[in-house]
């Protein structure tokens, strides 16, 4: 695959070579090269790209619901590379699966491990607005009582976008089976903080306990808000969004 440098946009093939657009950029490559759909269903050649074909399914399924499951966090805000970003995390899980082969692995099978916990932490979840970057503080996550703690916080650390006067914080509780894909979020009540809040300590407790669908992620969300004249309203800008997982539960 190659970029190319036109006065206008080409789509189509020309001699040989297929002109398209990938990400809103013209590219360009060699047309052909025998994939087409029996080939991939019969061939014994074309047997890795059915495996890589079946872990793909598998991944983008999951993905789906997994983003549904998120959706509260990022409502009337559109991630345009937020399902490729999440197929890097879960395609990356599954190559951690111990017990089964290629073109057979499975999510949740990484995720049995502890390093694939620690990759669910890890992972960057939305570049633009990174939850630990706008919130500098040390979190504490009580599994038992499903309540998170920001015990030493000051707004004046806190990362506010152009525009912004106020910074909405939502902690919730995602129990997550990723091998059934049934969950359910748990959600504690939302704070909204304007850029003078004077306190120095944050708690987030969840109104109803998990019932242990799978495994279990605390997860802090944050939008930003601009009052004019005394109403509240949502900015949408890219970097207004962030969401990290915070936590699992052992």
């Amino acid at each position: 695959m190659a970029k190319y440098k036109s006065l206008f946009t080409i789509i189509g093939t020309i001699w040989g070579i297929n002109f398209y657009e990938l990400l809103g950029k013209p590219v360009s490559r060699k047309a052909g090269g025998g994939f087409t759909r029996e080939a991939i269903k019969t061939k014994a050649s074309m047997v890795r790209v059915r495996e890589n074909n079946s872990e793909f399914g598998h991944c983008s399924r999951l993905n789906k619901v997994f983003r549904q499951a998120l959706r509260p966090f990022y409502v009337q805000h559109k991630f345009p590379l937020f399902h490729s970003r999440l197929m890097t995390l879960f395609t990356g899980l599954k190559a951690l699966d111990p017990v089964n082969g290629r073109g057979q692995r499975l999510v949740y099978r990484g995720l049995e491990l502890d390093e694939g916990k620690r990759s669910l932490v890890r992972f960057t979840y939305t570049p633009d607005c990174k939850p630990k970057n706008v919130l500098p503080f040390d979190f504490e996550m009580d599994w038992d009582t499903y309540t998170l703690t920001i015990p030493k916080f000051q707004m004046k650390q806190v990362s506010f976008i152009s525009g912004a006067t106020h910074i909405a914080l939502q902690f919730g509780v995602l129990d997550f089976n990723f091998k059934t894909l049934d969950y359910k979020l748990h959600l504690a009540d939302s704070l909204v903080l304007a850029k003078d809040f004077a306190g120095d300590s944050l708690s987030f407790a969840v109104t109803e306990t998990p019932a242990g669908l799978g495994l279990e992620l605390g997860v802090i969300g944050i939008r930003y808000y601009q009052d004019i004249d005394g109403e509240l309203y949502l900015l949408k800008a890219k970097e207004g969004v962030g969401i990290s997982v915070l936590s699992v539960k052992d």
